[in-house]
């Protein structure tokens, strides 16, 4: 597939390489393009950079994802013809991502009318004000309407860009290009953009982290609260409340979250037998295998599964 980021004057260099660090590195397996278009063959970044873009913004009208990463501030209207490029990768059917502010240009261009959407917390009452057609979630780390991808703000552009790639070709790629980045993979959109977390690099915090680890590395796994705190040498509550500012929820939420992702990879990687898939993610039979799909996706594993190459 062909992926186009959309670039402008005085950019961010870091929302511009968030989706070329996940479609653009050299050890991405799947074979997609990203190329960068702009109005203006070389670019002023903040930060003192400069840069030049390989092709016009008119090329972005062959392009089957078009990322729009952020724009430069929210009280600057937004260039005529980004918007018109925006507006256009809608209408022909493409993909179209606002990262951060860029769901601005997405409104603006009429693409998130009567959808749900999200942009960076900061902004997310100006947001709401501004495009009252739109279903504002000013918590979510990012939104997939389908067609219509969201996210809120810098690392979460990440996120989003995953998620997309995991649409585009599997979950196991995605998580093969997170490890590679250095990322966790089970970030869901639905997690909160802002949490707080202990210390970093405190012993509590190395211990909560070996917790959460080694139930993801085996998901089959169900110990008891009491038994986690006593591994890590606390109370009940405090164990509690350390896994909830490091997750931004419940424990049994985020097992939940870690077996689904694991049946997803074991489906993408070609395991067949919806019975075996759910006793080796964690889950007790396949009955609650597909109950998680639909409470979580609206879909059944087979529908899922259906959606996840695109184009």
């Amino acid at each position: 597939m062909r992926i186009v980021v959309l670039a402008y004057d005085h950019i961010s260099p870091f929302m511009l390489s968030t989706p070329l660090a996940v479609f653009g590195e050299p050890f991405l397996a799947s074979g997609h393009r990203i190329d960068v278009c702009s109005n203006e063959p070389r670019l002023k970044t903040t930060g003192g950079l400069t840069i030049e873009a390989s092709y016009p913004l008119e090329a972005a009208r062959e392009a089957d994802v078009v990322i729009l990463p952020g724009w430069r501030n929210v009280d600057e209207p937004l260039s005529s013809d980004i918007i018109a490029e925006v507006q256009m990768a809608g209408e022909r059917g493409a993909i179209v991502v606002g990262l951060c502010l860029g769901a601005f240009g997405l409104a603006e261009a009429g693409l998130l009318h009567g959808r749900r959407a999200t942009t960076h917390w900061a902004q997310a009452k100006t947001f709401a004000l501004r495009y009252p057609t739109v279903d504002v979630d000013a918590g979510a780390l990012f939104i997939d309407e389908g067609q219509i991808l969201t996210s809120a703000g810098v690392a979460s552009g990440l996120d989003c860009c995953l998620h997309l790639l995991a649409r585009m070709s599997g979950l196991g790629e995605a998580n093969r290009v997170a490890r590679h980045l250095v990322l966790a993979p089970q970030r869901s959109g639905q997690q909160p953009q802002v949490l707080e977390r202990p210390t970093i690099g405190s012993s509590s915090d190395r211990r909560v982290t070996e917790i959460l680890e080694g139930l993801r590395a085996d998901p089959t796994r169900t110990p008891s609260l009491d038994e986690l705190a006593e591994r890590a040498g606390m109370s009940r509550r405090s164990l509690s409340r350390h896994i909830r500012s490091r997750i931004g929820g419940s424990l049994g939420q985020w097992l939940k979250q870690v077996r689904l992702s694991r049946a997803q990879e074991m489906l993408t990687s070609g395991v067949h037998g919806m019975e075996d898939v759910a006793l080796r993610s964690g889950f007790p039979d396949a009955h609650a295998l597909r109950s998680a799909f639909r409470a979580e996706l609206g879909l059944t594993p087979t529908q899922w599964m259906a959606r996840q190459k695109v184009g």
